[in-house]
């Protein structure tokens, strides 16, 4: 997996930019946040999302990994997509989503095109406290972090291995609430998981 790209911006747009990596121009699609954060730049760092389809391989950029954790929680709600959730990363910087979603203002999430009543109140039940969570002192943060990536790792092994998605999602929220603040491998969190089925 493509986790960031480094070198000159060649184009910079609002909605992508076009990073110069080795002699190869990589295309990332991005949000208004991200490009008010290096729309002044000629070079830098754009951390990636890779999102792999049947009929496309597509790189989606953030300025920074706050905004790239948020993204990930995001889509993993059912009916929110990747080009859904930059345009509501587009709509609000990170902090004002989380705002919205930990606050739980409907009004402000169906603001937002493309979002209507039952998707915003999805985002807000299943995404409340995991949100929540990010305004935790920065060393708590990191574990977060940690925890989160190897949690959507895990969840794609459990899927893979045949469970519904739905049901693992619950069984490592188990495990997330026994293990508080402990930074769990991918292996770990998986046969924790395997226990909860």
């Amino acid at each position: 997996m493509i986790t960031f790209l480094e070198g000159q911006f060649a184009q910079v747009l609002p909605t992508q930019v076009v990073v110069s990596c080795g002699g190869v121009g990589y295309l990332a699609h991005i949000s208004l946040h991200t490009f008010s954060s290096i729309s002044k730049l000629k070079e830098g760092k754009v951390l990636t999302y890779l999102s792999i389809k049947e009929d496309a391989h597509t790189l989606y950029g953030f300025f920074d990994e706050d905004e790239r954790l948020l993204f990930i929680q995001l889509i993993s709600v059912n009916g929110v997509g990747c080009n859904t959730a930059r345009m509501m990363l587009s709509s609000l910087n990170p902090t004002e989503m989380r705002n919205a979603i930990v606050s739980g203002n409907l009004a402000v999430l169906r603001s937002i095109k493309g979002i209507g009543d039952k998707t915003a109140q999805r985002i807000i039940i299943e995404l409340k406290d995991k949100v929540g969570k990010a305004n935790a002192p920065q060393s708590t943060l990191n574990v977060l972090l940690s925890f989160n990536k190897n949690r959507e790792e895990a969840l794609q092994a459990l899927t893979m291995l045949g469970f519904v998605k739905m049901q693992s999602e619950k069984a490592l929220d188990k495990v997330a609430k026994a293990n508080a603040g402990a930074e769990l491998s991918v292996e770990q969190l998986i046969k924790q998981a395997l226990n909860n089925f």
